[in-house]
Protein backbone atom coordinates (compact mmCIF):
# COMPACT_ATOMS: atom_id res chain seq x y z
CA UNK A 1 0.00 0.00 0.00
CA UNK A 2 1.16 3.73 -0.77
CA UNK A 3 2.30 6.13 2.18
CA UNK A 4 -0.55 8.41 -0.05
CA UNK A 5 -3.55 5.66 0.96
CA UNK A 6 -1.61 5.08 4.43
CA UNK A 7 -1.90 8.64 5.65
CA UNK A 8 -5.13 10.71 5.60
CA UNK A 9 -4.42 14.23 3.87
CA UNK A 10 -4.05 16.89 6.34
CA UNK A 11 -7.42 18.42 7.53
CA UNK A 12 -7.67 21.76 5.88
CA UNK A 13 -9.33 24.42 8.42
CA UNK A 14 -10.25 28.12 7.91
CA UNK A 15 -7.56 30.47 8.32
CA UNK A 16 -10.35 32.73 9.65
CA UNK A 17 -13.75 32.09 10.97
CA UNK A 18 -15.70 35.32 11.98
CA UNK A 19 -19.35 34.94 13.77
CA UNK A 20 -21.75 36.88 15.53
CA UNK A 21 -19.94 40.08 14.70
CA UNK A 22 -21.61 43.56 15.36
CA UNK A 23 -19.93 47.12 16.18
CA UNK A 24 -23.01 49.43 16.60
CA UNK A 25 -22.39 53.31 15.48
CA UNK A 26 -25.68 53.64 16.28
CA UNK A 27 -28.55 55.39 13.49
CA UNK A 28 -28.30 51.66 11.64
CA UNK A 29 -24.44 52.25 11.21
CA UNK A 30 -21.89 50.07 11.68
CA UNK A 31 -21.97 46.09 10.80
CA UNK A 32 -24.39 43.37 12.73
CA UNK A 33 -24.00 39.84 13.26
CA UNK A 34 -21.98 39.05 10.38
CA UNK A 35 -20.48 35.72 9.92
CA UNK A 36 -17.57 34.43 7.41
CA UNK A 37 -14.95 32.12 7.26
CA UNK A 38 -11.49 32.61 4.95
CA UNK A 39 -9.69 29.43 3.54
CA UNK A 40 -6.21 29.57 3.16
CA UNK A 41 -4.53 31.12 -0.26
CA UNK A 42 -8.51 32.40 -0.45
CA UNK A 43 -9.00 36.20 -1.63
CA UNK A 44 -12.34 37.38 -0.07
CA UNK A 45 -13.90 40.34 -1.77
CA UNK A 46 -16.72 42.69 0.41
CA UNK A 47 -19.12 44.81 -1.22
CA UNK A 48 -21.67 47.44 -0.70
CA UNK A 49 -22.89 50.85 -0.65
CA UNK A 50 -21.33 53.17 1.39
CA UNK A 51 -22.57 53.32 4.81
CA UNK A 52 -23.04 49.10 4.28
CA UNK A 53 -20.67 48.70 7.01
CA UNK A 54 -18.11 46.89 5.32
CA UNK A 55 -15.36 49.17 6.53
CA UNK A 56 -16.09 48.73 10.42
CA UNK A 57 -15.78 44.91 9.80
CA UNK A 58 -12.53 45.30 8.49
CA UNK A 59 -11.15 48.03 11.15
CA UNK A 60 -12.68 45.43 13.97
CA UNK A 61 -10.26 42.39 12.49
CA UNK A 62 -7.56 45.32 11.77
CA UNK A 63 -7.59 45.89 15.50
CA UNK A 64 -8.71 49.66 14.93
CA UNK A 65 -12.09 49.46 16.27
CA UNK A 66 -13.11 47.26 19.22
CA UNK A 67 -16.53 45.19 18.57
CA UNK A 68 -19.41 44.93 20.42
CA UNK A 69 -19.79 41.58 20.59
CA UNK A 70 -18.58 38.12 18.22
CA UNK A 71 -15.41 36.34 17.72
CA UNK A 72 -12.86 36.02 14.92
CA UNK A 73 -10.76 32.95 15.36
CA UNK A 74 -6.84 32.99 13.44
CA UNK A 75 -5.29 29.85 12.75
CA UNK A 76 -1.66 31.25 13.85
CA UNK A 77 1.84 30.50 13.18
CA UNK A 78 3.10 32.07 15.95
CA UNK A 79 0.66 31.24 18.47
CA UNK A 80 -1.41 28.61 17.35
CA UNK A 81 -5.45 28.48 17.09
CA UNK A 82 -6.02 32.22 18.57
CA UNK A 83 -9.47 34.31 19.11
CA UNK A 84 -8.74 38.05 17.61
CA UNK A 85 -10.66 39.82 19.51
CA UNK A 86 -9.45 38.42 23.02
CA UNK A 87 -5.66 38.60 22.25
CA UNK A 88 -2.94 40.54 24.60
CA UNK A 89 -2.13 43.95 23.19
CA UNK A 90 1.57 42.24 23.06
CA UNK A 91 0.07 39.17 21.09
CA UNK A 92 -1.72 41.48 18.54
CA UNK A 93 1.01 43.40 18.12
CA UNK A 94 3.28 40.66 17.36
CA UNK A 95 1.08 39.18 14.57
CA UNK A 96 0.25 42.51 13.00
CA UNK A 97 4.10 42.92 12.03
CA UNK A 98 4.83 39.43 10.90
CA UNK A 99 1.56 37.21 9.94
CA UNK A 100 -0.88 40.46 8.91
CA UNK A 101 -1.23 43.06 7.02
CA UNK A 102 -3.23 46.05 6.62
CA UNK A 103 -3.64 47.73 3.50
CA UNK A 104 -5.48 51.16 3.95
CA UNK A 105 -7.28 53.24 0.78
CA UNK A 106 -5.14 56.19 1.97
CA UNK A 107 -1.91 54.84 1.88
CA UNK A 108 -0.64 57.97 4.34
CA UNK A 109 -2.28 56.43 6.96
CA UNK A 110 -0.36 53.10 6.18
CA UNK A 111 3.55 54.58 5.73
CA UNK A 112 5.33 56.55 7.98
CA UNK A 113 6.26 59.46 5.65
CA UNK A 114 9.01 60.79 7.69
CA UNK A 115 11.10 57.77 7.12
CA UNK A 116 12.77 57.11 3.57
CA UNK A 117 11.17 54.17 1.61
CA UNK A 118 13.61 51.87 2.65
CA UNK A 119 12.99 52.73 6.45
CA UNK A 120 9.64 51.85 6.25
CA UNK A 121 9.98 48.48 4.72
CA UNK A 122 13.00 47.74 6.48
CA UNK A 123 10.97 48.73 10.00
CA UNK A 124 8.86 45.52 9.28
CA UNK A 125 11.89 43.17 8.16
CA UNK A 126 13.60 44.95 12.09
CA UNK A 127 10.34 43.94 14.09
CA UNK A 128 10.63 40.23 12.66
CA UNK A 129 14.26 40.56 13.97
CA UNK A 130 16.30 41.56 11.05
CA UNK A 131 18.85 43.50 12.26
CA UNK A 132 21.61 43.42 9.23
CA UNK A 133 21.79 46.68 7.67
CA UNK A 134 22.99 45.72 4.22
CA UNK A 135 20.67 42.60 4.75
CA UNK A 136 17.71 45.03 5.35
CA UNK A 137 18.75 47.33 2.05
CA UNK A 138 18.99 44.76 -0.17
CA UNK A 139 15.69 43.19 0.80
CA UNK A 140 13.84 46.49 0.82
CA UNK A 141 15.50 47.43 -2.67
CA UNK A 142 14.24 44.02 -3.99
CA UNK A 143 10.70 44.56 -2.76
CA UNK A 144 10.76 48.27 -4.03
CA UNK A 145 11.47 46.64 -7.81
CA UNK A 146 9.21 43.48 -7.39
CA UNK A 147 6.46 46.17 -6.76
CA UNK A 148 7.75 48.48 -9.94
CA UNK A 149 9.20 50.94 -7.78
CA UNK A 150 12.57 52.29 -8.82
CA UNK A 151 15.13 50.94 -6.08
CA UNK A 152 17.38 53.81 -6.70
CA UNK A 153 14.57 55.71 -5.02
CA UNK A 154 15.24 53.65 -1.54
CA UNK A 155 16.21 56.90 0.82
CA UNK A 156 13.56 58.92 -0.82
CA UNK A 157 10.71 59.39 1.69
CA UNK A 158 6.89 58.88 0.69
CA UNK A 159 5.78 62.09 0.41
CA UNK A 160 8.01 62.48 -3.10
CA UNK A 161 6.23 59.60 -4.26
CA UNK A 162 2.91 59.77 -6.11
CA UNK A 163 -0.28 58.55 -4.98
CA UNK A 164 -0.26 54.81 -7.18
CA UNK A 165 3.48 54.84 -5.81
CA UNK A 166 2.66 55.23 -2.14
CA UNK A 167 -0.09 52.60 -2.52
CA UNK A 168 2.89 50.30 -3.92
CA UNK A 169 5.00 50.84 -1.31
CA UNK A 170 2.12 50.22 1.12
CA UNK A 171 1.94 47.22 -0.42
CA UNK A 172 5.80 46.00 -0.22
CA UNK A 173 5.73 47.17 3.21
CA UNK A 174 3.19 44.67 4.31
CA UNK A 175 4.23 41.80 2.03
CA UNK A 176 7.74 42.02 2.86
CA UNK A 177 7.40 39.31 6.18
CA UNK A 178 4.92 37.33 3.71
CA UNK A 179 2.38 37.63 6.15
CA UNK A 180 -0.73 34.76 6.10
CA UNK A 181 -3.53 37.34 6.18
CA UNK A 182 -4.14 40.72 4.38
CA UNK A 183 -6.60 43.05 4.45
CA UNK A 184 -7.36 45.48 2.15
CA UNK A 185 -9.68 48.69 2.20
CA UNK A 186 -10.35 50.03 -1.39
CA UNK A 187 -6.47 49.45 -2.05
CA UNK A 188 -7.31 51.13 -5.78
CA UNK A 189 -9.70 54.17 -4.45
CA UNK A 190 -8.98 57.19 -5.34
CA UNK A 191 -6.17 56.56 -8.41
CA UNK A 192 -6.66 57.04 -12.13
CA UNK A 193 -8.03 54.26 -14.21
CA UNK A 194 -4.57 53.30 -15.63
CA UNK A 195 -2.64 53.16 -12.42
CA UNK A 196 -5.53 50.88 -10.85
CA UNK A 197 -4.78 48.66 -13.77
CA UNK A 198 -1.31 47.98 -13.28
CA UNK A 199 -1.96 47.79 -9.44
CA UNK A 200 -5.05 45.47 -9.42
CA UNK A 201 -2.32 43.41 -11.86
CA UNK A 202 0.43 43.38 -9.64
CA UNK A 203 -1.71 42.23 -6.54
CA UNK A 204 -3.13 39.55 -8.63
CA UNK A 205 0.15 38.26 -9.15
CA UNK A 206 1.63 38.84 -5.62
CA UNK A 207 -1.08 37.25 -4.07
CA UNK A 208 -1.18 33.86 -5.49
CA UNK A 209 3.04 33.86 -5.94
CA UNK A 210 2.86 34.69 -1.93
CA UNK A 211 -0.08 31.99 -1.26
CA UNK A 212 -2.25 35.02 0.64
CA UNK A 213 -5.61 35.01 2.06
CA UNK A 214 -6.81 38.21 1.76
CA UNK A 215 -10.18 40.44 2.80
CA UNK A 216 -10.31 43.13 0.70
CA UNK A 217 -13.34 45.52 1.35
CA UNK A 218 -14.57 47.25 -1.97
CA UNK A 219 -17.56 49.13 -3.63
CA UNK A 220 -15.69 48.16 -7.26
CA UNK A 221 -17.10 44.86 -8.79
CA UNK A 222 -14.84 45.26 -11.47
CA UNK A 223 -12.12 44.85 -8.41
CA UNK A 224 -14.00 41.91 -7.54
CA UNK A 225 -14.51 40.24 -10.62
CA UNK A 226 -10.57 40.36 -11.33
CA UNK A 227 -9.57 39.32 -8.07
CA UNK A 228 -12.03 37.21 -5.86
CA UNK A 229 -12.64 34.23 -5.30
CA UNK A 230 -15.85 34.50 -3.13
CA UNK A 231 -17.87 37.30 -1.58
CA UNK A 232 -20.00 38.90 0.93
CA UNK A 233 -22.65 41.47 -0.43
CA UNK A 234 -23.24 43.81 2.62
CA UNK A 235 -26.49 46.12 3.14
CA UNK A 236 -27.06 48.37 6.18
CA UNK A 237 -24.56 46.17 7.95
CA UNK A 238 -25.27 42.64 7.48
CA UNK A 239 -24.54 40.38 4.97
CA UNK A 240 -27.40 39.57 2.47
CA UNK A 241 -25.85 37.00 0.03
CA UNK A 242 -22.53 35.54 -0.22
CA UNK A 243 -21.20 32.60 -2.84
CA UNK A 244 -18.86 31.99 -5.46
CA UNK A 245 -17.69 35.79 -7.19
CA UNK A 246 -19.06 34.62 -11.28
CA UNK A 247 -21.97 32.87 -9.06
CA UNK A 248 -23.01 35.78 -7.67
CA UNK A 249 -22.20 38.56 -10.31
CA UNK A 250 -23.99 36.40 -13.08
CA UNK A 251 -26.93 35.43 -10.89
CA UNK A 252 -27.31 37.35 -7.58
CA UNK A 253 -30.28 36.48 -5.32
CA UNK A 254 -30.69 38.91 -3.04
CA UNK A 255 -32.32 42.05 -4.47
CA UNK A 256 -29.95 44.78 -3.20
CA UNK A 257 -27.25 42.28 -5.43
CA UNK A 258 -29.51 42.26 -7.96
CA UNK A 259 -29.43 45.93 -7.92
CA UNK A 260 -25.22 46.27 -6.76
CA UNK A 261 -24.60 44.59 -10.04
CA UNK A 262 -27.28 46.19 -12.51
CA UNK A 263 -26.28 49.60 -11.19
CA UNK A 264 -22.48 48.94 -11.78
CA UNK A 265 -21.62 45.96 -14.24
CA UNK A 266 -22.41 46.71 -17.88
CA UNK A 267 -24.45 44.06 -19.03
Amino acid sequence: MSRALQEPAAEVRPLLSVSGLTKDHGGGHGCHDVAFELWPGEILGVVGESGAGKSTLLDCLGGFAAPDAGRADYQSRLFGPVEIFGLSEARRRRLARSEWGFVHQDARRGLRLSVSAGGNIGERLMAGGARHYGDLRARAGAWLERLELDPSRLDEAPRQFSGGMRQRLQIARNLVTEPRLLLMDEPTGGLDLSVQARLLDLLRGLVRDLGLSVVLVTHDLGVVRLLCDRMLVMERGRVVEEGLTDQVLEDPQHAHSQRLVASILPV
